[in-house]
């Protein structure tokens, strides 16, 4: 291609990042880093972002922070609709409740989660089977039962999106040799990114593209128990290439950027969002 054709076929990226009118459903979305993703989405021009997660007063008290946030568009707007991510019935009716509200969702992101902690001889099998049946059965029910509307409008042109909430511990080891071991939840998040993988497949000739983010530490009510065993958020921060932890913005960034225009060819991918961590020590 000749350079005068080449600058001829330069386009104008005015809203490459922008999600305007967006419908997003965001479970676990009341606290952590589900809440600082549906923030990002609603800044970054989102309609209607749905927060989800078991305790109805929790959600409410997020979406009356969601809105307000000042920069939000115009007439955008946080729902609350409280629901139990690991029952299927309860999946089902959040479904049928978001539905009252659009004909279509254009973004899901599956955050809904749980940890842990307990040393391999006494580690319980109740807690194997809780942590596996939310962060991954649970995961995998949420995006078949929203696939239908995640599907209404999508088009390969502008597609729909899942984006999956992993971990660091599903790529490397996680806690292990200690009595907080996280041996479910380092397993169930390993699974979570190859279903991403499976599903990107079987979705994206539908118009969905699914891709995971896998988060280092960043300080929450589900990390700040790791983090203390680690010795602190400062001790860690020390160990990070960077020289510190996970912010909000971070997680809010890399949501929006994998479900804008900026990502439209990207699929079935992981990002993971540890400022090098394990690049530099080869573990957590």
């Amino acid at each position: 291609m000749s350079e005068a054709k080449e600058q001829a076929t330069l386009k104008d990226f005015p809203s490459i990042f922008r999600l305007d009118g967006k419908v997003a459903v965001v479970t676990g979305g009341s606290r952590g880093l589900g809440l600082h993703a549906a923030s990002g989405l609603l800044q970054s021009g989102a309609a209607k972002v749905f927060i989800t997660s078991r305790k109805a007063k929790a959600c409410e008290e997020a979406c009356a922070a969601l809105n307000a946030l000042p920069n939000r568009a115009p007439g955008a707007i946080a729902i609350p609709i409280a629901a139990d991510s690991s029952k299927v019935s309860e999946i089902e009716r959040l479904v049928a409740e978001v539905k009252k509200h659009t004909d279509h969702v254009d973004i899901l992101l599956a955050n809904a989660g749980a940890t842990w902690g307990e040393g391999f001889d006494t580690h319980p099998d109740h807690a194997i089977a809780k942590i596996l049946d939310l962060n991954v059965r649970a995961v995998f029910n949420t995006i078949q039962k929203f696939a239908p509307l995640l599907q209404a409008k999508a088009t390969l042109e502008d597609p729909s999106r899942v984006i999956v909430t992993g971990s660091v511990a599903g790529i490397a080891i996680g806690s292990v040799n200690n009595p907080n071991a996280t041996y479910g939840y380092s397993a169930s998040k390993a699974a979570v990114l190859h279903l991403t993988r499976n599903l990107a497949v079987e979705l994206g000739p539908r118009g969905i593209l699914v891709n995971a983010i896998a988060p280092g530490f960043f300080p929450s009510k589900m990390a700040s128990g790791l983090i203390g065993l680690n010795g602190g958020e400062q001790k860690l921060a020390d160990t990070n290439p960077n020289k510190r932890l996970g912010r909000p913005e971070d997680i809010a960034g890399v949501v929006v950027f994998l479900c804008s225009r900026a990502a439209n060819h990207v699929n079935g991918d992981t990002v993971v969002i540890d400022g090098g961590k394990m690049l530099g020590s080869g573990k957590l």
